[in-house]
This record gives C-alpha cells, structure tokens and sequence, in this order.
C-alpha cells in the first residue's frame, strides 16, 4: 500500500484514514511481537532469584519501547527525512553517500541495509508460528500440524505477491486496529487481575533488575529487544504516510494497547499461570481462543506482507542508486509507486523464510536468531543520526553527543546482548546480509570500473565528426537514442557503432538516465539539453530514486525543446556488455571481476527495465576487461 507523496504531509481530516492506513503497513511487525517477546524473556528468568525480575522485565520493556520507538525513531529521527523519504538509505543519501570522501557513511549505510534483509527473512517465519502456537492451548491434538500449517502460510504468501495486494491492502489498516484494539483490552484485563504490575512503568524496576540481575540480565537485554524490532520500519516507511499520521497511530493506538498486552500477560504470570505455553493465548478466555488464533494468523501474515513490501521498496532504492544488480520491477497498481513486485527477492525471501521455519521448527528456537541484525541496523542509524544532528540542525557537539551518546549506549547494550545469540542461530542472518552487502559493494565497485574503462581515450565531439567527414560516413533519415554513461566528449557507444556500422542517422541523443540521491526531482529540473553539434544532441535524465523512469514520456518532453526530432521513426541504442576480467593492475581484484561479470550476466536489460519498445531496441555488444 502507498501514498502518493503529494498526501505525506496530510493533516486534519486526512490524518485519522492515514494513521488506520498506517496500521496495517508500518506496525505490523511491532504490533505481533507480543506473541513471542514475553514468552521468549520468562523462558530465561523463570526460577531466578533476581530482585523483582516480573517488574523488572515489563518496566524494561516499557521504557525500551519509549526510549527506542517514541523517542529515537518517532520523535527524533522522523524528523531527519530526504525529501519525505525515511529509512537508513535514505539517511545516507542525506549524507552525501556519492561524495568519495565519505566511505564510511557509504559502508554504514549500507551494511545496515543488508541486515534489514536478514531479518526480514526471520519475521515472516517466526510470527506465523508464533499466531499458530495458539493451537497447542486450543487444540493440543492439533500441535503436530503447526510447522506444515505454518510452512503452507508462507508459501502461499509468497505466491500471491505477483498478483499485488492492492485490492486487499485497503482492509489491512482496519484490521490492524481491531487486533491493537483487541491485545489492548485482553491487556487490560489481565491487568485488572493484578494491577500491582502497573509499578513498572517506574524506570527504577528496570534499573535494579539489570544492576543485580548479575549475567541473567544482559541475556534478557537480547529477549526484551524483541519488542522493539519492528521499529525501523516507522522510519523506513515515513515516506508513504508522512510522520504525522505514524506518529499519530503510535501514540494514540499501538503504544498504549502494546503497554497493555505486555503488562496483562506479566500479570498472569504474577498470579501463577505457567511460561511453558504461550502466554499471549492464556490471556484470553476460553470461548474466544479460536477467533483470536484467527484475528493473530491474519494479523501476522499482514506483518509478513509488510517486510515483503519493504524488502521490495528497499531492492528498487538500492537498484535505482547504482548499489545493486537490475531487477525486473513489476508495478502491480496503478493506485501507487510502492505496489511493486521485485522476482527475483520474493522467491528469495520463500527460500529462505521457509527453510527457517522447517529448520528452527518453534518460535522459541527462532527468537535465538532474531533480533542482532535489527539491533545492528539501529546502532548504525544512530552513528548516521549523530551526524545528521551536526551537518544538518548544526546542533553542538555536547547537545549531539547527549542524545545520540543515550541511543548509543541503549543501541550497543541490545547489540552486544545479542550477539550472544549468534552460535544459536544468529549467524543466519549475519550471514544473509554479507552476502547482499558483497553483491552490492562489488555491483557499485563493478560499474565504476566499466565508466573508467569506458572513458579511457576520449575523443572530442568536433574531431569524431571531422572524422565522419573525412571517412565519408553517411547520415541516414531517421532518430537514434544511444543510452550512455558519458557526460563529456563523444560517448563510447557511438564511437563503436559507427565504426562496425558506417553510418550514422540524421537525428542523434545521446541520452544519460541520472538517479539522484533524493527521492524526488521535480519537472523543472529533469531535463538538461545540449546541442553539441548539428542534429546531435546531449540529453542528461535526472531522477530520483523514488521515482519511476519513463523513456517514451521524457522524450515526449524533449520534442518539446527539439521539434525536429522524429519520434515516430526512432531506435534506441543500448550496450550489452560482456564483462571479462583483464590484467589493469588498477581494475578490480579478480574474484570481484568474475562476481560482478556473473552479476551484469543475470541483471536484467536496459530494454527491460526501462520498458522499451522491442521492436526497436538494437543492441550493441562489446567485451570489457575490468
């Protein structure tokens, strides 16, 4: 579900219908976490002598809630935004990731990316099976079909994202608040059971508990983060709704009835009730089990199909800024940018959600490697948001220092706590993300080495045609758009053709597609045009990584400032090229050569990606050694 740009700012009347809206795309993963957070955390403290470990766990959940979620996030960094746009991308591109100065923030930003993706895997897995566990309180007979109920859940989500989620998407929103609405008053009436538990929202509960909890409370630093990993999404999808209404359905809707559900499910606990079973389903009352285990299996597959979405939104931001391979894009409504369908990362992601849960088999087991990539990407956010608060508010460096130095020490404690997890099952999604880290530092490494190359040799646009002259090359009628890297000089593209073709047509653009990094680059500035030379014109696109490229409308516009040019008798040029790896000792490193040729081998075309015309695309190959 998206929301045109023009809408991120709504106020007044629009704001309630966007924050519903909200709902469903931003708190989906927050919102079902108290389906596992609980039971995972009372797992590791059940038996122990620490001072008050019940009001310790809830008023550390509580307070990481609002130190994590209400402030960092909601209240603080929803405030940095690139154009509207949110997320840990975004944030660098704010940061000028193309200047060559800065690697660091390159590498941060994008490191942080790739973690998004590693638990992204882990979400829709763990909290299908989290909804479905319900069924052992239900229905005991039933527990041994909750891996294959669960298993054929998450394939049949995966399948469906092809057809879009358009249509459905509008219901996602109401039925996220009846299942906040829901969690809330079973909350409250667990609270009302024993309502000494609303002691934790005293922060000196939470302090105690980690000063003489000994080694037992660092370990649950690891469980309790499990409450707060949806939380980079209120950033990452700021760009859909706006921050009002995100701020607006957190503080009025998902905080509260979060707070609630925690602290009824801790008063359970307080009065007996045992942590073997899931303590979210031992909140409700009998009659009502079947509807609620229907109401969390619905609610936790919306949440699976918002880390979907965000990993397909996030894919077209990496590819659109040159960090990744190109992918087939599939735009799956019209109502929005953001219904897309990426294959490749879809079928992907099936892979690897599936294999987890047949792996890890309970939630428990997958709680172990839950959390360390999210609690990564949030100490990375941190270190990015310190410097926005310096280049961007120009706030001091004791004021930045304060308040990034608080996000950072709660930000390296959940880290550090659960990097203990790593020997668990941690390393599944430290290992997912190397591994798209790796593609993408060796993607972006790889097509600067093809610019380079391609640039070697220069040859002036006055002597190519002072050439063409003296060879006699012909001017044949019609338009042809070569799509070039170059800026300066004659591109090479043209170079090459001209010399296997001899011949040239009468109309010539040189067209060179520029993603900025911003999210969007109004009309006014989208076009830039140079005649270089008789009929031959230098066309500079400038996009930005947001928004959707469209040739046939760009051209449309360029007849406007060329009349002459032939629309209706045009052939677009595009290079494919066949990477190899050469000898340059200033080329890449050889497995990074042969990676990154296997890479642009699978990457979709040009033709494809820019939904070019088939029948009248010619393409030009040409051998590169990087």
């Amino acid at each position: 579900m998206s929301v045109d740009k023009q809408t991120s700012s709504a106020h007044g009347p629009k704001l309630a219908p966007l924050g519903i809206a909200a709902l469903g795309v931003v708190f989906g993963d927050i919102g079902t976490s108290p389906l596992y957070t609980l039971k995972t955390v009372f797992a590791l403290t059940e038996g122990t002598a620490a001072p008050h470990p019940l009001l310790g766990v809830l008023s550390l959940i509580v307070w990481t809630l609002i130190i994590v979620t209400s402030v960092k996030y909601v209240a603080v960094a929803m405030r940095v935004d690139n154009g509207g746009e949110g997320g840990i991308l975004a944030l660098m591109s704010l940061l000028g990731m193309k200047r060559r100065n800065r690697p660091a923030i390159v590498a941060l930003g994008l490191f942080g990316a790739a973690l998004i993706y590693g638990d992204g895997a882990i979400t829709p897995a763990i909290s299908v099976l989290s909804a479905f566990e319900g069924l052992q309180i239900a229905a005991p007979a039933l527990s041994s079909y909750i891996l294959p109920a669960t298993v054929v859940i998450l394939i049949g989500l995966f399948a469906l994202q092809p057809l879009g989620t358009a249509r459905i998407g509008r219901a996602f929103g109401p039925i996220m608040l009846v299942w906040f609405l829901t969690i809330g008053l079973l909350g409250l009436w667990g609270v009302a059971k024993h309502p000494s538990v609303l002691f934790a929202a005293n922060p000196y509960y939470a302090a105690d508990f980690l000063l003489h909890g000994g080694l037992l409370s660092f370990f649950v630093l690891g469980a309790v983060f499990l409450c707060v990993t949806g939380a980079e999404a209120l950033y990452a999808d700021m760009g859909h709704f706006g921050a009002g209404p995100i701020r607006l359905a957190w503080s009025t809707v998902v905080f509260p009835c979060l707070v609630l559900n925690y602290a009824g499910q801790t008063a359970l606990v307080a009065e007996g009730v045992s942590t073997q079973q899931n303590i979210f389903f031992l909140l409700c009352p009998q009659p009502l089990l079947w509807p609620l285990i229907i109401l969390s299996t619905v609610a936790t597959i919306i949440a699976s199909q918002s880390i979907i979405t965000g990993a397909f939104s996030m894919t077209r931001q990496a590819i659109q800024l040159g960090w990744m391979p190109r992918l087939l894009i599939k735009q799956t409504s019209e109502e929005g940018y953001g219904q897309i369908y990426v294959g490749a990362v879809n079928w992907a992601l099936m892979l690897v959600t599936v294999g987890l849960a047949l792996a890890f088999k309970k939630s428990d087991n997958l709680a172990s490697a839950y959390g360390i990539a999210v609690s990564a990407t949030m100490l990375m956010t941190t270190v990015l948001l310190f410097i926005a608060m310096r280049e961007i508010w120009h706030w001091s460096l004791v004021a930045a220092g304060a308040l990034a130095g608080l996000f950072f020490i709660v930000d390296m404690s959940f880290f550090l706590a659960n990097l203990t997890k790593v020997a668990d099952g941690g390393y599944v999604p430290l290992l997912l993300a190397a591994i798209v880290y790796v593609v993408m530092f060796v993607w972006h490494r790889g097509i600067g080495a093809i610019t380079r190359c391609l640039e070697q040799n220069p040859v002036p646009i006055t002597a190519f045609f002072d050439q063409m002259s003296a060879e006699g090359i012909a001017r044949v009628p019609g338009t042809a758009v070569f799509f070039t890297r170059a800026l300066r000089d004659t591109p090479p593209i043209i170079l090459w053709y001209v010399k296997h073709n001899r011949c040239l047509r009468q109309q010539v653009v040189a067209l060179t597609v520029i993603v900025e990094s911003v999210p969007y680059v109004g009309v006014e500035q989208r076009v830039t045009i140079e005649e270089l030379a008789p009929m031959f014109s230098r066309v500079v696109a400038h996009y930005g990584f947001m928004q959707r490229i469209d040739i046939s409308r760009l051209l449309k516009h360029v007849q406007t400032k060329l009349p002459a040019l032939d629309l209706d008798d045009l052939v677009y040029f595009v290079g494919l090229e066949t990477v190899i790896s050469g000898r340059n000792k200033n080329g890449l490193p050889r497995w990074q050569a042969m990676l990154f040729a296997a890479l642009e081998r699978n990457a979709a075309q040009i033709t494809d990606v820019f939904r070019l015309p088939p029948d009248k695309v010619f393409e030009i190959g040409r051998q590169i050694a990087i």
